[in-house]
């Protein structure tokens, strides 16, 4: 019993002295929680814009009567598609010969949900409505009175259309370009972080600089092998989600490949640069909350412009934010290259500062 109790004494003293493994244990959670909260805790209200292309004046009025819907008039068809390949708004409504034509962006289920009921909850309002004047009517009128309830209350086809996916989709489909991008970047942080790591303190890194080989060398070394493996890695993980979770990518699929590619080259240096600042790989773990977790939290999943200025500017400066951006442009609007270039470059601007800071980071913080 008492060598039980000296060895926990032991541990426990060095995990006191660990303050690592300390924050790790109390204070992460805690942080964890309070981002959680925040973020779901914000306004996330769904709202819904629709344009609407020929639509009697009563629809139009009762929709945008509804707290969920805002109603934008267009002349034309053209202009109304216009407006919903640029966000302007989320679904077009158009009146051809009585019947409703309704396209849906769809990058949004949420949105595309709002505006089904709203538009249902509109048309059976003005169904009740018109049906109490057929019933007026029909008081003053009753000979004919069973004619003009039929006339006065007949409701028009919905045509139903989808720019992205179809009416099965769901929010996964909305999730699935973020996880893609964030599972890339998790895994590719964590095996080339380690690997530098576990070459530092088994020495080999040491044996290695007593050549004339060069700290940036070995960056830059690190950056060309595990890059081959994380193209790889996207690869893999792009074609599997297209083939058999069959997530539908309305832009090109190479698009989507060079921007995941990039994704795990920001990864890897991120990996590498952490790894300067660990002693074993249980403190590279132990980095995990700070700078991986706020990835997910802060890449879209809920929208940034609900969030305070504070949490904007957060995202800005967390790489997944524009990977995961430039990952929904192409995967659910069908984006084209210019579309997504600013966020590649900003994606490139972090290999490169990144870089810079483990050839850096090697001299500063390791005697290597």
């Amino acid at each position: 019993m008492m060598r039980i109790i000296a060895i926990a004494k032991r541990v426990l003293k060095e995990l006191l002295r660990d303050k690592r493994t300390l924050a790790l244990i109390f204070i992460a959670p805690l942080v964890i929680l309070a981002l959680l909260s925040y973020i779901f805790n914000v306004n996330t209200t769904t709202n819904a814009t629709i344009g609407a292309v020929n639509v009697e004046q009563t629809l139009r009025t009762t929709l945008d009567d509804t707290s969920k819907i805002n109603v934008k008039t267009y002349g034309d068809n053209e202009s109304a598609k216009r407006a919903l390949a640029d966000e302007k708004v989320d679904a077009i409504i158009r009146n051809t010969d009585g019947d409703l034509y309704v396209t849906y962006a769809n990058t949004d289920v949420g949105k595309t949900n709002v505006t089904k009921a709203a538009l249902q909850g509109a048309l059976t309002k003005n169904k009740m409505t018109q049906l109490a004047k057929a019933v007026k009517t029909m008081q003053e009128k009753l000979p004919t009175g069973r004619q003009v309830i039929q006339s006065s209350t007949s409701s028009p086809t919905i045509h139903n259309s989808y720019n992205y996916g179809d009416g099965d989709s769901t929010f996964f489909d909305k999730m699935m370009p973020i996880m893609i991008g964030f599972f890339i970047f998790l895994f590719v942080f964590l095996i080339s972080g380690m690997a530098l790591l576990k070459e530092r303190t088994s020495g080999t890194l040491d044996r290695l600089l007593a050549t004339p080989v060069k700290r940036s060398d070995i960056v830059f070394a690190y950056l060309i092998s595990y890059g081959i493996v994380a193209i790889v890695q996207t690869l893999l993980i792009v074609g599997f989600s297209v083939t058999l979770l069959h997530v539908e990518v309305a832009g090109s699929i190479w698009l989507v490949t060079v921007t995941t590619v990039l994704i795990a080259l920001v990864a890897l240096s991120f990996g590498i640069f952490i790894s300067t600042f660990a002693k074993s790989e249980f403190q590279m773990i132990q980095f995990m909350p700070i700078v991986v977790i706020p990835q997910l939290f802060f890449s879209g999943l809920i929208p940034l412009s609900a969030m305070g200025t504070w949490a904007q500017w957060l995202a800005s400066i967390l790489p997944l934010k524009y990977g995961a951006s430039a990952l929904n442009t192409v995967i659910l609007k069908g984006g084209n290259f210019d579309n997504i270039l600013g966020n590649l470059l900003a994606l490139v601007v972090f290999i490169v500062i990144l870089s810079v800071g483990n050839i850096i980071g090697l001299k500063r913080y390791r005697k290597v």
